[in-house]
């Protein structure tokens, strides 16, 4: 998935543009200024000034569609079973819910605010459709979906589904999981299409994305000619939940790598998007909880399992358990097979899961969040490769798949009382060489100071003078590797501040005059009762073991 500057250069469909009040080119959004910019004449166009155009973009539309609802004669039905709500024509003969299966009830006829403004027409022919499932179902007739949507690919039907478009600036509010700490970014989202049917699955719709917006159309009747349209169902409130969700999904991936994990989760704020009710063409297919989908215009192919999966998510604690219990047997294995004397080996093993146990423990309790039990999902299949074109009249398919354009967010934090745009780093490779480097200074901190005592003189070095030093040392280094790493990189990534130029610069946080404070403090305190002693005793230890280390034993 590639990602754009902040700059969004994704070039929808001419009707969904936003354009320069000046000189009437398309405008595109900038995330750092927070404005759409002429592409044409440097023009810029606030947000406020964006969503008035988009508001006159609907009255008309609204307008040229009563006029011509006046020429056809729709009707309304609505399932008994499931709830849909199809629009067909006067005289069509609906004999079922192709969601359900149950009988339909006709309705009033439909009125304009019904139908959306713009439409995607259909591509792909239903026989065409079939025939794309069904070539899915033999390239995938070990599953068992696949062998019993076979026997069904009769009652593949086509339907416009309802769906609202969204396009624009979004702010986010982004939860590392694994560290705990807050962002804040903004981002520009395009191509997002929300679900406005309550019973239909978002999971098996979504999978079949994405749509070729350069076909998108100023919706007309004719379109919807000798198809059945679904109407929204559900609520404002809940499209505008619904919009907030699938903003936050759509946009969790290139969130995730900038954070560098998966472990994400990105709650989105959409007040300044732009939305427009949009009918897209679905191939849908729907029994006995077997559930297909073929969109109408690419040919891509989703199905969902028919049976939940699932996943265990342990607690920390057990997971640190079963980290030391595979550790320790993977070592008593490799001492086995060397033919260690058995004696040897359990306590070696037993010394060795001493030390994991602490150091897995220390690791996994960073954990902010102590989830653990079974969480279920249900899988869904897809097709691979591109869109399928007509060429020569065949329906070929072309070897790209298509992927929706993604902008890269921008970061931003309160720094010094004023927010600022930054970059963050977190497990950088120069992050780990400075961590395993304080691990090996300190490990190593008697035999650096002995070399320093005696002028480097390796021959005079005395290793076992920090035989003490080192049985405490090592064993503790993973400890304060793990523990370290973790809370440096998750929950302190480095900061770099992005200047009006462009260019970065690493921000390092001040100490104030509390933190300052407060070493000095503690540095006090060490040398005052009840402390005093045990700090004097353990100065005189360690600067014993680096005397030993340097001029080794005296005779």
């Amino acid at each position: 998935m590639k990602a754009s500057d902040a700059r969004t250069e994704t070039k929808p469909g001419k009707l969904y543009d936003i354009h320069c009040p000046s000189c009437g080119a398309p405008a595109y959004y900038d995330i750092r200024k927070k404005m759409y910019n002429c592409s044409y004449c440097g023009n810029q166009v606030g947000i406020d000034m964006a969503q008035i155009e988009h508001k006159g973009f609907r009255e008309i539309s609204h307008k040229k569609m009563r006029t011509s609802l006046k020429k056809f004669e729709l009707q309304k039905a609505v399932c008994t079973g499931c709830g849909a709500k199809l629009v067909f024509e006067t005289g069509e003969a609906v004999a079922n819910c192709g969601f359900c299966g149950r009988s339909l009830v006709r309705k009033n006829f439909v009125d304009a605010n019904t139908i959306p403004e713009l439409i995607v027409p259909f591509a792909i022919t239903n026989d065409e459709a079939k025939n794309i499932l069904a070539d899915w179902c033999s390239k995938n007739r070990r599953k068992k979906e696949a062998r019993v949507i076979t026997e069904r690919l009769a009652d593949l039907r086509g339907f416009y589904l309802p769906y609202e478009l969204v396009r624009g600036p979004v702010k986010c509010s982004v939860f590392r999981i694994d560290g705990g700490s807050m962002y804040d970014c903004r981002g520009f989202v395009d191509q997002v299409f929300v679900n406005c049917s309550e019973n239909l699955d978002n999971q098996l719709l979504d999978a079949m994305e994405p749509y070729n917006l350069d076909e998108l159309k100023e919706f007309d009747f004719s379109y919807i000619a000798g198809h059945q349209v679904k109407t929204s169902d559900i609520s404002g409130d809940e499209l505008i939940k619904r919009v907030n969700i699938e903003v936050s999904e759509d946009y969790k991936p290139v969130i995730s790598k900038t954070l560098e994990t998966k472990a994400v989760k990105a709650f989105a704020n959409c007040n300044d998007v732009l939305r427009m009710p949009v009918l897209l063409p679905v191939y849908y297919l729907a029994f006995d909880g077997y559930m297909a989908a073929v969109n109408g215009q690419t040919g891509k192919v989703s199905v969902r399992a028919i049976k939940e999966s699932k996943y265990l998510i342990l607690p920390w604690w057990l997971k640190a358990i079963f980290a030391t219990i595979a550790g320790t047997a993977g070592v008593a294995l490799g001492l086995f097979l060397f033919n260690v004397e058995r004696a040897l080996l359990y306590e070696a093993s037993g010394c060795l899961a001493l030390v994991l146990v602490f150091v897995f423990f220390t690791a996994y309790s960073q954990q902010k969040k102590d989830t653990y039990g079974f969480e279920y999902y249900r899988k869904v299949f897809t097709s691979k490769g591109g869109d399928y074109v007509r060429e020569k009249r065949q329906l070929v398919q072309t070897g790209e798949e298509r992927v929706k354009p993604v902008t890269k967010p921008v970061f931003y934090m309160n720094i010094e009382g004023q927010e600022r745009e930054v970059v963050l780093r977190f497990s950088s490779a120069l992050r780990i060489v400075k961590a395993l480097a304080i691990m090996l200074g300190v490990v190593f901190l008697p035999v650096i100071l002995a070399l320093i005592i005696n002028g480097f003189n390796f021959s005079q070095l005395n290793l076992p003078g920090s035989a003490v030093w080192f049985c405490l040392a090592v064993p503790l280094s993973p400890i304060f590797l793990i523990k370290n790493m973790r809370m440096d990189i998750y929950d302190n990534p480095w900061i770099y501040i992005v200047g009006e130029n462009g260019k970065k610069k690493l921000y390092r946080k001040k100490l104030d005059a509390e933190d300052v404070h407060d070493i000095i403090d503690f540095i006090k305190g060490c040398f005052k009762p009840p402390y005093l002693w045990l700090t004097l005793v353990m100065l005189f230890l360690f600067c014993t073991i680096v005397y030993l280390t340097a001029f080794g034993f005296v005779e």
